[in-house]
């Protein structure tokens, strides 16, 4: 059976999924969440409402172990050293696949994302990133897959903002791809998080 635990690595409090028949002597895939501006705060049990840990929860032999920090500040950004030190101590965990890491990122997590692809270019694999945008012009150092996800009618963070990201890094030698929900407002994380074959796409070669 899969377990929830909270903890705080830092000044981060987060959750930790845990798959059935967790053991600290194997190795595993993990994905890495960055939730969006709705969900920060001091109360980490809100995060159990992540579209992404609800799939989790509701999945059959669901494989990965999660980490899913909460911002206690305005935004990522005001604690962003913060962040990219809880996703190293993370990464150095013994039952941690270093050859397995995913990023997830919702609206401001998704903006986290896409900067911590740039700071920390060599540590994830691949990333699904939801409503999310960055500095494009910065874009060549990003070395992860990215599949981008966000609503065409999006009021809030406008599409174009996924456009501009996905065209830069490729157009400087990366890989990423955009699914565009036509008419679907800021709210893409729901119909993003259901699907299973974003959890493919992580784990396929």
């Amino acid at each position: 059976m899969s377990k929830v635990l909270q903890n705080r690595i830092g000044k981060l409090n987060y959750l930790r999924f845990e798959p059935a028949n967790f053991s600290e002597d194997k190795k595993y895939p993990v994905i890495i969440h960055f939730h969006g501006a709705g969900s920060h705060g001091d109360n980490v049990e809100i995060l159990k409402n992540q579209s992404i840990m609800q799939y989790a929860n509701d999945a059959k032999d669901f494989p990965f172990v999660m980490f899913l920090p909460q911002c206690s500040a305005n935004t990522w950004f005001d604690l962003f050293e913060q962040l990219k030190a809880f996703v190293k101590t993370v990464v150095a965990l013994p039952y941690v696949d270093k050859n397995k890491v995913f990023l997830s990122g919702v609206s401001m997590g998704g903006y986290a994302s896409w900067q911590m692809l740039m700071s920390e270019p060599d540590i994830f694999r691949k990333a699904v990133i939801c409503c999310g945008g960055g500095i494009y012009w910065n874009a060549s150092r990003i070395k992860t897959h990215v599949w981008a996800f966000h609503g065409t009618d999006d009021p809030i963070v406008f599409f174009e903002e996924s456009e501009k990201m996905v065209n830069a890094v490729n157009r400087t030698g990366g890989n990423a791809k955009l699914t565009e929900y036509k008419g679907v407002g800021h709210n893409c994380w729901e119909k993003t998080y259901s699907n299973p074959e974003i959890y493919k796409w992580l784990l396929a070669e």
